[in-house]
């Protein structure tokens, strides 16, 4: 059993997402002062009373117009709806009721879904009502006058809500695995998405920029979850101008934060570019598990060698993500895009995994056995003490050594090696932080400190 859901319905610009990060209580919808910034359906969690639930933000619905986005807005909004256990029609208390009000009214009569009507911006109590009031003409029902930004009357809807939502006290908690969804535009995010789904969740279009919001979708492969978060595709910074785009950038930013593993789409035919290589390195910044996606393969002129040359090229300009499982796919024909989860469930294992300290130290004897810690002219060597994980998502082990200036870049990358190559950690960065005397005898000394004062005291 799934949690029900509850579709925002309404014209451009009447609040819907400024209500629905109230419901949320996220705070993570775009909102922007412009007619067709959702384009898209987003779910967010809400929670009322006993009741967990899902909002659904759609885009602003015209129906006179068929000019660009705005017959695949109406077809998401649609597609809301039929998977919905209510809907809240959102108005404009301050402009009124308008004809294109009235057009939704009466196509949301036809759907077989309860409808609940907001009035919002209606800042005012009293004069609230007297907005609400024009409203009953809808045929709709009773128009709740609230107020998105301050929140008021938002409670009376939220129980009128529940009247129409099943019970969810009996669904199972399962452990989600967040899988963030980020790359340059066009290079087939959104038709990964549809593909992994098996509907048109996310519009595509060969326009840059369709995708606005962080999309999340959760489908089930087998008994396990996965909460799948398509991002507006990341451009250079000089080429994004402070609005939608500047949001949507930022909430992909969030969503890697957010996610366990990250699925780094990239574009077949372009090849990695020099954004591919900054948001790889952001990606490892991170610390979040990984899975380079190559899209678009199909349109590639293959020969035996050609994916030799490709994975030589990925290692190369992606060297920051060598510890990453790539695969060669087509979002658009389907190939090999079921692969991918077997690959995004490595990633999140090794992404929490947890080794012992006895086996941590098993490895940092046999990799100061075949390679010897650096040595200076002056005849100081480098020593490692041991080692133990302090950390996992990624996996951080801390190495307590005689001086961390005594390791150069060269060696601690051998031993970060040598993990890898006798633990695995396929799919996920490791972090080793080196950590010498001086900084123990400081801990020591802090620690003998605060037992004085305390005994003081």
């Amino acid at each position: 059993m799934s949690l029900p859901i509850v579709a925002i319905i309404g014209r451009p610009n009447v609040g819907k997402s400024t209500l629905v990060n109230r419901f949320s209580k996220l705070q993570d919808a775009i909102v922007f002062d412009e007619p067709g910034v959702t384009r898209d359906r987003t779910y967010k969690p809400a929670f009322w009373g006993d009741r967990d639930f899902l909002v659904v933000d759609t885009g602003g619905l015209v129906f006179d117009d068929d000019t660009e986005f705005l017959p695949l807005i109406r077809e998401q909004a649609l597609a809301a709806l039929a998977e919905s256990s209510a809907a809240i029609f959102i108005v404009d208390g301050k402009e009124g009721l308008t004809t294109a009000d009235e057009e939704i009214a009466r196509w949301l009569r036809q759907q077989p879904v309860p409808v609940l009507l907001a009035v919002n911006k209606c800042e005012s109590v009293e004069d609230g009502l007297t907005q609400a009031a024009e409203f009953w003409s809808l045929g709709i029902g009773e128009p709740f006058p609230v107020s998105g930004i301050h929140g008021s009357g938002t409670g009376e809807l939220m129980d009128a809500l529940l009247t129409h939502l099943p019970d969810t006290s009996l669904i199972e908690d399962v452990q989600e695995t967040r899988v963030a969804i980020v790359g340059r535009p066009n290079v087939g995010k959104s038709s990964l998405l549809n593909a992994f789904v098996g509907e048109k969740r996310s519009i595509v279009s060969p326009i840059s920029g369709t995708t606005r919001d962080a999309i999340d979708m959760v489908v089930e492969r087998g008994d396990k979850p996965y909460r799948l978060i398509d991002t507006a595709g990341i451009r250079k910074k000089k080429n994004v101008e402070y609005g939608p785009e500047f949001f949507g950038i930022n909430r992909a930013f969030k969503a890697i934060d957010r996610s366990d593993v990250v699925l780094f789409v990239l574009d077949a035919v372009d090849g990695v570019t020099e954004q591919d290589q900054k948001l790889a390195g952001r990606i490892a910044d991170e610390g979040r598990g990984c899975v380079i996606v190559v899209n678009k393969w199909d349109a590639i002129e293959k020969d035996s060698t050609t994916i030799y040359e490709y994975e030589k090229l990925i290692g190369d300009r992606l060297h920051f993500l060598e510890w990453a499982e790539t695969i060669f796919i087509s979002a658009e024909k389907g190939q090999r895009v079921e692969k991918i989860f077997d690959l995004i469930d490595i990633a999140a294992e090794q992404h929490q995994r947890r080794v012992t300290t006895s086996v941590i130290n098993e490895v940092l004897e046999d990799a100061a056995r075949w390679h010897s810690p650096p040595t200076t002219r002056q005849g100081r060597q480098g020593r490692i003490y041991y080692g133990t994980q302090v950390s996992t998502r990624p996996p951080t082990i801390a190495l307590f050594v005689n001086d961390p200036t005594l390791f150069n870049e060269g060696y601690r990358r051998y031993v970060e090696r040598q993990f890898r190559q006798s633990l695995g950690f396929k799919g996920t960065p490791v972090r080793l932080l080196w950590r010498g005397k001086k900084v123990r005898e400081m801990e020591r000394g802090s620690v003998n400190r605060a037992i004085k004062v305390r005994t003081k005291v």
